[in-house]
Formats: C-alpha cells, structure tokens, sequence
C-alpha cells in the first residue's frame, strides 16, 4: 500500500514517461531522489536532464488516458503484497542497480525480500520438448532444496517447467519477471500458476499494471532475469530465441552461464550447443551449477557487503552476529565433517530450509563445503 500518495504519483509519472531510463534516473539524482521535485521541476529541468521530447509530452500530460492509468496502479498498490520499489530505495535489490540498465521501478506482487536471494535462473523455449521439460524441472526442484531461488519468465515451455519444479519442494522459492503489467497472465492458461507464485514466491515486472504483452517488452524483461541472478541455465533454445539474448546479457553482467548438451537432432539444443562452443559452461547435473556458482556468490556477496557497509559504516571489529537458526546449525555440526543428511537429523529442519541457511553460513565465511561435506571454518 502506498504510504505517500503524492510520492507515489510522482513515482509513477516518472515511470509513464518511458523511453530511456537513463535521463529519468539523472533528472532524480538532481533532486536528490525526490521523485515530487523532479517532477514539478517543469520543462526546462527535464531536457536539461536528457529527456527527449515525447518523455516531456508524456510527463506534462494531464489528460484522462494518464488519470486511468494512475488510478488502476493506485489501486493495485492498495492490496495487500504489493509493492513498488523504486530505483534508489533501500528495498531495490542491489544486483539489479549495479547492472547496466536497472529499471527505474518494479512493481512486485508477493514478498519483496526474496528479489534478495540468490538465485539462478532458469531459461528455454515455449517448445521445448518434453524431455526438455523434464530437465527443467527436475533442475529447478534440485538446486531449489540447495537453496536458490528459481527465476525465469512466465512462457510456456522450459519456464513454466522451471516453476513447477521449484514449486514442488515444500519450501521451494520461484520468482517470476513479466514481460507485461504485473497483473496480466500471458499466457492466459498460467493464471493459475502465477497466483501460486505471487503466493509463495514474486512476480515482478517494470511495466505499470494494464501493460499489454507486446512484443519488444519481453527482450527488455530478459535484461532483468539475467542481472537478478548469480547464473543463467538454458536448457532448450533454438539458434535465434530469446534465452540465448538472456545468456548474452548474463555474460556481460559478469554472471556465469550455463547450457545442457542435447541431441544433435533436436533443433531446439542448437541454441545450448551455440553457448558450449562460444565458452558456456556444460551443466550435466544441479551440482555442475551448485559449486561452479559458490565462488561467485562469495564474490557477489562481498561486493553486496561493501556497499552495505559503505552506505551504513560500523567499526570494523564489530562482527555481525549470527542468528540463532545460524548458531544451532553450528553448534549441532561440532567441528567434523558432515554431510546434509547427518545435519537434517540433527536439527529436524527441512532439506530446503537447511540447505539455505547452509548458504548462508558459507557466504559469510563460516563454514566450507568439500565434496558434498561441511566443516565448520576456523574463524566459527
């Protein structure tokens, strides 16, 4: 629910503007965030920022098509889990501000924390075959009870496979970017599925609710599946498809990219063997991404740190205190190796909620896992 009505149609109207996100996110760094100044700064200021000329139409109109569109996402933004986060809030997950072109907003309908979470997304054709599909699933349920969060796009195919897969572990985690306003199901027949994910995970989108499906937006909303996540698996993808597009953005955010080889007579794995030849990562099972992804998570999660700690400095020698979920893991380890069985006994947690705070404790340096084994560090 919007806490500032005014704020909130200042936001909003930023958004409607369109085109290039760029001069927008300038225009509210000259006015120190402040979406309300921004936008009563008049003409003059937002060409000064960059603004073309139809983003000036656009942010004076004041005719009825704008009114309607500012009362539908007023009133989405009224129900309950649903949220708007703006670019510069607290809340706006960090990955996505660091990348290359970060939307100026999302809106998200469930909870917003979990944009937080690592995650890898999971991408491939709306044709994908069924043992395709198959593959996506079981990939997405396996590396969901290690903790990730599954992210992917709503389509038909390999994506809704992927959902379903994370959705089948009891805890499992799926977040879904949208290519239209984050109140449309497309297709029409995932209504359902996407209800369970605005239940039990996200749904997110940059496009303002009543956004159509059109065609360019979905390019646009791979930018975001591929920055959100520590690494991208394409499972199925033809030579020219928009996961490969997903791929590409992936690696030149710096993220780790992986493919799963298929037969050569299958002209949906042309696209996978495309990615194997030009430097992806072969992914034979969930583990091939679990452990090739560790170190970038470490190193992820070291820059996340930093840029905490610079925005909130805290002396050095203070260290951040574990939770006790954190601690009792910890204490029932005791300082051998064990394996994810011998510590699911032990603490009577579930699979998935134990594997992420296994995550967790290794991301903050307090344990190392080794052949499927975790030792307590020194430093714990």
């Amino acid at each position: 629910m919007p806490r500032d009505t005014a704020t909130t149609t200042a936001r909003l109207r930023l958004i409607f503007a369109q085109g290039s996100i760029a001069p927008r996110r300038l225009l509210l760094e000259r006015f120190g965030g402040n979406a309300d100044q921004a936008l009563n700064a008049g003409s003059s200021a937002w060409q000064e920022a960059g603004l073309n000329a139809a983003q000036i139409a656009r942010l004076g109109d004041r005719g009825n098509a704008i009114q309607t569109l500012l009362r539908r996402s007023l009133a989405w933004l009224e129900a309950p889990d649903h949220h708007l986060l703006f670019f510069g809030d607290a809340d706006y997950p960090a990955l996505l501000a660091q990348s290359a072109d970060p939307p100026l907003a999302l809106f998200v309908a469930g909870e917003p924390g979990y944009l937080w979470q690592p995650q890898i997304a999971i991408v491939g054709s709306r044709r994908a075959s069924v043992g395709g599909r198959e593959n996506a699933h079981a990939f997405a349920r396996q590396l969901a009870l290690r903790g990730f969060a599954i992210s992917s796009g709503l389509a038909a195919g390999i994506d809704r496979a992927a959902h379903e897969g994370a959705l089948s572990c009891p805890d499992g985690l799926t977040l879904a970017i949208l290519g239209c306003g984050i109140d449309t199901a497309y297709p029409a027949s995932h209504r359902a599925l996407m209800q369970t994910i605005a239940e039990r995970g996200a749904l997110v989108s940059e496009y303002p609710p009543g956004t159509p499906p059109l065609q360019h937006n979905f390019p646009a909303r791979n930018r975001i599946v591929a920055a959100l996540s520590a690494g991208t698996l394409v499972v199925e993808a033809a030579e020219r498809s928009g996961a490969l597009i997903t791929a590409r953005l992936a690696a030149e955010a710096g993220r780790e990219v992986f493919a799963l080889p298929g037969s050569i007579h299958n002209p949906m794995a042309r696209g996978c063997h495309h990615l194997l030849r030009n430097g992806a990562t072969l992914a034979t099972c969930p583990e091939d991404i679990a452990s090739a992804l560790l170190p970038m998570l470490k190193h992820l999660g070291q820059a996340l740190q930093a840029r905490l700690d610079a925005e909130k400095p805290t002396p050095a020698t203070i260290a951040k205190p574990l939770s006790n979920d954190l601690q009792d893991i910890l204490q029932v380890m005791g300082y051998d190796p064990v394996t994810l069985d011998m510590l699911v006994e032990r603490t009577g947690q579930s699979v998935t909620a134990l594997a992420s705070r296994l995550l967790t404790l290794e991301l903050e340096g307090h344990i190392q896992v080794e052949h499927g084994r975790y030792t307590r560090s020194h430093r714990s």
